[in-house]
């Protein structure tokens, strides 16, 4: 499996193990990793089976301002913000989310709140056969799940976990 890491993450891949698969013919991603991820899938010209998106982060229903303001506060004070990143992240589990920090920059963090997911992409990879499974936690508190799963459910085999959060844990 290819995967591709959430923002200021590493090796978070092992809270995934249950929603993924092992074939070397899979692509995944985590959050931010989920807009890698689809890029990947879409840019590549081999043999893909299925693309999982878990959690992907869906910030394109937000005011500029809401964008802005985060990226200040991660400008102003990097540890503050991703701390609480960290607890947002693992919400409602207490699971410390340290050992898999690895603190990213201004500029992924914009590219990952100014992404749009597009239908025509999404659609192509359809067309090319790749099953796309979309998971969501019912109370992520890094995106707006309604908005995410209703962009989703029409195309993608959609997920919808009660009492989880943006980790897919509870």
């Amino acid at each position: 499996m290819t995967y591709f890491n959430g923002f200021s993450l590493d090796g978070e891949e092992a809270l995934f193990e249950a929603y993924t698969s092992k074939s070397v013919y899979c692509v995944a991603g985590f959050s931010y990793g989920a807009q890698k991820a689809l890029e990947h899938a879409y840019a590549h010209k081999g043999r893909i089976d299925k693309l999982i998106l878990l959690s992907p982060a869906f910030f394109q229903n937000q005011k500029p301002s809401f964008i802005r303001t985060q990226l200040r506060y991660f400008e102003s004070d990097k540890t503050a913000y991703v701390k609480q990143f960290l607890a947002n992240v693992a919400y409602p589990s207490k699971e410390n989310l340290e050992q898999y920090l690895n603190v990213g920059k201004v500029q992924e963090l914009d590219a990952l709140l100014t992404y749009i997911w597009e239908l025509d992409k999404i659609q192509t990879l359809l067309e090319r056969g790749i099953e796309i499974e979309v998971f969501f936690g019912e109370k992520d508190k890094i995106i707006d799940v309604q908005s995410a799963l209703d962009f989703f459910k029409p195309l993608c085999t959609t997920y919808f976990l009660k009492n989880m959060g943006h980790s897919l844990t509870h």
